[in-house]
């Protein structure tokens, strides 16, 4: 019987073949954290007071969930971080400005195909985009990988998504996820492994696969990975990471289930308040007025994603009643956005551009919403609260469907602008 794509790679960090169900003992190569790196330490140090950290060399930390510091206390916490970060000699460290974590990993070549990256966020399920088992951990976890550098996975059971065709003009990689985790649930994969194959992979871009990637979580997915190829390799060029590693499933590998899509099928979608499977076409809501258009985050915060939302709205306006937030992903997505003219373009139109971050994401600051407000959102959750307010609601869906609705001041679909 063949192996999974996660039988595979844990097998090689466990230094024995595994099976499904099986606990095994590894040491990730990669263990990221970030603004909360400021609690973790406080675990750190209350555990080995004075002691040192096992691996710096496999530590990355970024800052980036509340920046510029919005609070003197989040102003503490984060140079307790950059305190922290000297005297353990932690050269993976990315200051604020440098991005979100999930875009700034990447970037800098740290989930290279077939490694093992483990962090204390749970979208970083975001770089099985680069054939990367990667897989979110709590806090206390994270302080333990520290102090020893190894922790236990259980083997996943995985699901094959079989992917066929192309996708139509103005529908996303975006509209395809969230129409996945409408299909099975939010719970529809628990504790499993996601894999995707098939001719249509091919048509998805890096990007794109990120958004897949990315909300792999939120359909309880414990890693959510394609295979490498050559975009992943032209992608990581330069990167200072090698593809050399990168594994697949054999043919023969047993899937607890798959399910099939054919992409030329799919249709723009929305995901209603306030769970993330309350998923329908966008042409049921025509009516929906909305306040805010939150364009970003580590879902959809890229340069191709404010390049098709760009192509909407050059040349005109948002609607009055509208306010468009702007949230580039990182540096590196800013500068060329800048150097593109794309960015122009979104400001123009009426757009406001905020430093890379997760702020608005998550309700800490800049781009918080009012009682009563409705956003329509390129993020990755809508649950209740989640941007600051409890009585507001969030809708997710697609930068052109979040451009189109920008326009109209009404949920829109995209294809009709």
């Amino acid at each position: 019987m063949g192996m999974t794509f996660a039988m595979k790679v844990l097998s090689r960090i466990a230094g024995h073949e595994v099976k499904t169900g099986e606990i095994v003992f590894v040491e990730p190569d990669i263990v990221l954290t970030h603004d909360n790196s400021s609690a973790i330490i406080d675990k750190f140090e209350g555990t080995v007071p004075g002691g040192r950290v096992k691996y710096p060399d496999r530590l990355a930390i970024v800052l980036d969930h509340v920046i510029p510091a919005d609070t003197s206390k989040d102003a503490a916490g984060q140079r307790k971080i950059r305190d922290f970060v000297r005297k353990q000699g932690i050269s993976r460290f990315y200051d604020i400005g440098t991005g979100v974590c999930h875009q700034v990993v990447p970037e800098m070549g740290l989930c290279s195909p077939g490694s093992l990256v483990l962090g204390s966020d749970s979208h970083t399920c975001t770089y099985g985009a680069f054939n990367s088992f990667a897989t979110g951990i709590d806090r206390t976890e994270a302080a333990g990988l520290w102090i020893t550098g190894r922790t236990w996975l259980k083997v996943p059971e995985s699901i094959c998504v079989n992917l066929t065709g192309g996708l139509s003009r103005r529908v996303t990689a975006k509209d395809l996820v969230l129409r996945i985790i409408g299909d099975i649930g939010a719970d529809g994969a628990n504790y499993m492994a996601v894999e995707f194959h098939g001719p249509g992979i091919s048509t998805l871009r890096i990007p794109e696969r990120m958004t897949i990637a990315n909300m792999g979580v939120e359909m309880g997915a414990k890693i959510a990975v394609f295979p490498a190829d050559g975009q992943t390799r032209e992608f990581f060029r330069g990167r200072n990471a090698s593809v050399d590693a990168a594994v697949w499933s054999d043919h023969d590998a047993v899937f607890a289930r798959t399910l099939d899509y054919e992409l030329s099928e799919l249709v723009p979608v929305v995901a209603r308040p306030h769970t993330v499977d309350n998923v329908v076409p966008v042409k049921e809501l025509p009516t929906t007025p909305i306040d805010q258009v939150l364009l970003g985050t580590c879902t959809n915060g890229r340069f191709d994603d404010f390049k098709a939302a760009a192509a909407i709205l050059k040349g005109r306006k948002i609607a009055p009643t509208v306010r468009l937030i702007v949230a580039p992903a990182s540096r590196e997505v800013y500068l060329q956005a800048i150097r593109s003219g794309v960015l122009e373009d979104l400001i123009q139109a009426g757009g406001t551009v905020i430093p890379p971050g997760c702020g608005p994401c998550l309700g800490a600051h800049q781009g918080a919403l009012a009682p009563g407000e409705r956003c329509l959102s390129t993020a990755n959750r809508n649950f209740k609260g989640r941007m600051g307010e409890k009585d507001s609601e969030i809708y997710l869906a697609s930068p052109e469907t979040a451009a189109a609705s920008a326009l109209t001041g009404v949920i829109t679909d995209p294809r009709e602008v």
